[in-house]
């Protein structure tokens, strides 16, 4: 009896350690599967950081013909988009001084994201204020080049990503010349000569500081707002950007950009 017993004992024992086998194949199965999806993650990150570093650096001497946001925007809308490239030099100082003073009055001196400036968005959205987003001119430059409209937590982590880069490649002159051709001026218009002609009927060369300060005041939504009939909100804004350009010092804060 005691050698049925045994003899009966066997399979079952052996049946335990198959069955332990395939439990420790499954894990070692599930492992390799985890590890690929961890390279595959890894190597696309890497590539798609190669990538943006490689079109940022060619930024130092291409004008980009159009952008990311250029392209959803022709998509969503019938007719077509008024868009012309035109150099820092021929775009009145007043529009620079203007947007700076309007979206990002750090730009000199950040390294392409403004941390105070993110803090007091982020606080007034969660008081219920208005809802900010803080991005400074480089991000938006990120943004409008290479990603798309709308909130969410992956595209403000890579427009934070591209616009570090970008501050350690491109020019915060160069910056800034991008971003004065293809932010969005209003409906369908996009750079500072479109919005010049368009709002005004002269080139971007000859825009005053009221009109520059006329179109930066659309630039927080260019769809909602009207430089032609502005409402009180806009005029209100319009002054404030006027006071802040003298506050700063006027074209000569320019001077502080970097060169390149």
């Amino acid at each position: 009896m005691a050698g049925i017993l045994r003899y009966h004992a066997r399979p079952e024992s052996a049946m335990r350690h198959t069955m332990g086998k395939r439990r420790q194949a499954a894990r070692g199965v599930k492992r390799s599967v985890l590890r690929r999806l961890l390279r595959w993650l890894m190597t696309a990150v890497v590539g798609l950081t190669m990538l943006f570093l490689c079109l940022i650096v060619a930024l130092r001497w291409v004008d980009p013909p159009t952008s990311s946001v250029m392209i959803q925007d022709r998509l969503a809308r019938t007719s077509a988009i008024e868009y012309q490239w035109v150099d820092s030099n021929r775009i009145s100082p007043h529009l620079s001084l203007a947007v700076i003073a309007a979206e990002d009055q750090r730009f000199p001196t950040h390294h392409g994201i403004d941390l105070d400036a993110t803090l007091d968005a982020l606080e007034n959205n969660l008081a219920g204020g208005a809802v900010r987003g803080g991005s400074t001119i480089t991000q938006q430059v990120a943004k409008n080049l290479f990603l798309w409209n709308g909130r969410s937590y992956v595209r403000k982590g890579l427009e934070a990503t591209i616009a570090l880069i970008m501050e350690q490649v491109l020019s915060k002159r160069r910056i800034l010349e991008i971003y004065l051709n293809i932010a969005q001026m209003g409906p369908g218009i996009f750079g500072a000569q479109a919005a010049a002609e368009a709002h005004f009927k002269r080139s971007a060369a000859k825009l005053t500081r009221t009109q520059a300060a006329a179109i930066a005041a659309v630039l927080p939504s260019p769809n909602r707002y009207s430089i032609k009939a502005p409402s009180p909100y806009m005029r209100q804004r319009q002054r404030w950007i006027l006071d802040q350009m003298r506050a700063l010092g006027g074209i000569g804060y320019l001077d502080t950009l970097t060169q390149g």
